[in-house]
């Protein structure tokens, strides 16, 4: 018998396919699916959210069609206190969160490695797109991109601990989306076509104004929006939930193309301007991560993505006080965002990254 491992299998084909692969190669293997939402959430057949009645049952399904032991881990509390407490409060802080990334630490390699202790597994797998491998001369373990640029998700594992990326085993970082789906069908998983996830998992009727209202107890409160000069152009219906970049749902005509560049919590004011007044040269970033490699003394070159669909930019990455570090790219970035994160690459190796601040 191989090693004995635990994969989070979350009713999709990914992981699926992550624990067929694993099985396949004979370590001993324990699907996992974790339920994140409440069951009158989970038993909703009409959204596709990652935690309902119907991926469970999928994810059991696979385990049978394979042979392994499926459990079924109730994390509701651990996913409502560090995801979406954490996303609803971001955004009426006036940042913009992304909680996949918030996920991926407390949850899926938090509590599940937990888990995997209670159960005496040395491992964890999941179905993410992503590569690692040990660098012995260093003694790390590095964090790679997936070998499909397309599908890669390594954006949001930077922030992984050496002692969770040591752990973890991403079984499809090598295959395509297609190659994937291929195996699932030759192995007559009942996945093998299954759609892929959208949106933010926890958000059933895709309202995220709506869901964060709801959240919060608040009801709109309406302001004026202004362009970068300080003319009143308009009103906003209420600050939650804008982002930067943004351009539709402004409510607004002038005769071109305006956007969201800033909110101005403490006035109230919805502040917009051309795709110009997007452009910012440089960010400062804190609580950053060096998942990869050691924390730099000195400024360094690197690739530099400002959100998981941004197309990586080069940049120097200079050490700032109190563990913050400065980005200085090459050329202005648009719609540079407070509460992302930035996550600076070297080819196919993830430097580390962090959450931008400004």
């Amino acid at each position: 018998m191989g090693t004995r491992i635990v994969v989070a299998m979350s009713g999709g084909v990914d992981s699926s396919v992550a624990a067929a692969l694993l099985h396949e190669q004979g370590d001993e293997v324990i699907g996992v699916t974790m339920q994140l939402w409440g069951k009158d959430v989970c038993a909703s057949s009409a959204t596709r959210l990652c935690c309902s009645v119907r991926d469970a049952m999928d994810a059991k399904a696979v385990a049978k069609r394979l042979g392994i032991r499926h459990e079924v881990l109730e994390l509701e509390q651990a996913f409502r206190t560090n995801v979406i407490d954490y996303f609803v409060e971001s955004y009426h802080a006036g940042l913009t969160p992304n909680p996949c990334i918030a996920c991926n630490d407390h949850i899926k390699f938090g509590a599940l490695l937990r888990h995997a202790d209670a159960r005496e597994c040395s491992l964890i797998a999941t179905g993410h797109y992503a590569r690692s491998s040990a660098d012995v001369e260093h003694g790390r373990y590095l964090l790679k991109r997936a070998a499909t640029p397309e599908k890669d998700q390594s954006y949001v594992l930077f922030n992984l601990t050496q002692a969770q990326l040591s752990r973890a085993r991403f079984p499809i970082g090598e295959l395509s989306k297609s190659r994937v789906r291929q195996i699932a069908r030759s192995l007559g998983l009942a996945t093998a076509d299954k759609p892929d996830s959208q949106d933010v998992c926890f958000i059933r009727d895709r309202d995220k104004n709506g869901f964060l209202r709801r959240e919060l107890g608040v009801a709109d409160a309406p302001g004026p929006i202004m362009d970068v000069e300080g003319r009143v152009l308009g009103a906003h219906h209420g600050l939650l939930g804008y982002t930067i970049g943004q351009r539709e749902g402004l409510g607004i005509a002038t005769g071109k193309p305006l956007y969201v560049v800033a909110m101005d919590q403490p006035r109230n004011r919805l502040i917009v301007g051309s795709r110009e007044d997007l452009l910012s040269p440089t960010l400062t970033a804190e609580r950053v991560n060096w998942v990869s490699v050691e924390a730099p003394n000195e400024p360094l070159r690197a690739w530099a993505k400002i959100r998981s669909r941004h197309e990586a930019a080069a940049a120097w990455i200079a050490p700032a006080e109190s563990g913050r570090v400065r980005v200085e790219f090459d050329e202005p970035q648009s719609a540079i965002t407070p509460g992302q994160a930035v996550v600076f690459y070297d080819g196919e190796l993830v430097l580390g990254g962090g959450w931008i601040a400004k």
